[in-house]
């Protein structure tokens, strides 16, 4: 059995929240949150892809120059090596799941594009 209680925790990104629920390399679920207007640095995953399902408030996605915004009880799945972040563009705080197979330790680069990063 899985507990979020007792789960182990860290922060990420700005004062971001991430449960581990399961951590191996074939496989990570965790739940996250995100506070009210933060957003993660634009990045990729060579090998992982990624599923994001939305469990309260609306994400932003950025994907390979698109944006979608995702609700509650909505999902999008990112493949390997596309250029993504998540923002919460509102005011209230944002809460999700996140499956990536495999897992994307030692696996994500972060890009800086016109010498910024996002």
């Amino acid at each position: 059995m899985i507990d979020k209680q007792k789960s182990p925790t860290y922060k990420w990104g700005d004062n971001c929240d991430s449960w581990v629920f399961v951590d191996n390399p074939n496989l990570s679920v965790k739940m996250e949150s995100m506070p009210k207007w933060t957003k993660e640095k634009l990045h990729f995953h060579t090998n992982a892809q990624q599923f994001f399902f939305i469990l309260k408030g609306i994400a932003i996605f950025y994907v390979a120059d698109k944006i979608e915004s995702i609700g509650e009880n909505q999902g999008i799945l990112i493949d390997p090596k596309t250029e993504h972040y998540i923002a919460n563009e509102t005011g209230n705080d944002l809460e999700f799941l996140v499956i990536s197979q495999p897992s994307t330790n030692k696996d994500r680069t972060t890009i800086e594009k016109d010498g910024q990063q996002n």
